[in-house]
């Protein structure tokens, strides 16, 4: 093979390459179209199993909704708000006791309250915390305002400590307030010592249309 062939097979190759780069180019966009499409057009299953997972991986329930709420534009301000459910008082059964390792004389405070996000109610809780180890600041916040029980106490340090999870779908009732996911969590402050416990039920109005 002569000089002038080499050069002419070099420029041919160089030409092939630029031919295909606007191909990868395309094959590359078309790649990425295809995983945001999911996301795009999931369906109300696959959005339960979203939730699902950001609940149990968030920091407290309230931060993952809110950062739920933000990121699928539920509400103009993404700020989640605890609206109190007044006059139900539920005495702690014995497997919440149990839990919160305390007994039939330890005093527990108990708090039903609904997460919303603008109009939407996203969840509502029942919620057995024992006083004794959260601050007279904080028994005061919550025993007169509708503040997050999660932003309240996190002075604490809290993790959660999931027990009990369920997604339900279809939805577990009627409407915006049938239920999606059940989750029962522990809530332990930076000592260990287990000061809460909660049974969350997320709703079909926590589902971005």
């Amino acid at each position: 093979m002569g000089p002038f062939d080499r050069t002419d097979r070099h420029r041919w190759q160089a030409a092939s390459l630029l031919a295909a780069a606007p191909v990868a180019a395309l094959a590359a966009a078309d790649a990425q179209t295809g995983q945001d499409a999911p996301a795009a057009s999931a369906t109300p299953q696959q959005r339960v199993e979203e939730l699902h997972r950001r609940v149990l991986a968030g920091r407290s329930a309230t931060a993952a909704l809110e950062a739920w709420c933000a990121e699928h534009g539920l509400a103009d301000k993404g700020r989640v708000r605890a609206v109190r459910v007044q006059g139900v008082q539920r005495d702690a059964p014995d497997d919440v006791r149990r839990a919160l390792q305390v007994d039939d004389g330890t005093p527990l405070r108990y708090r039903r309250v609904q997460l919303a996000c603008g109009p939407r109610v996203l969840s509502e809780a029942d919620n057995w915390y024992v006083p004794a180890l959260l601050t007279p600041a904080m028994n005061s916040l919550l025993d007169g305002s509708d503040e997050p029980f999660g932003r309240v106490v996190a002075p604490l340090g809290f993790k959660r400590q999931t027990l009990r999870d369920q997604t339900y779908w279809p939805a577990r009732g009627d409407g915006a307030g049938a239920t999606v996911l059940e989750v029962r969590a522990l809530l332990r402050d930076s000592a260990q010592r287990p000061f809460s416990y909660v049974i969350e039920s997320y709703l079909q109005g926590a589902l971005p249309h």
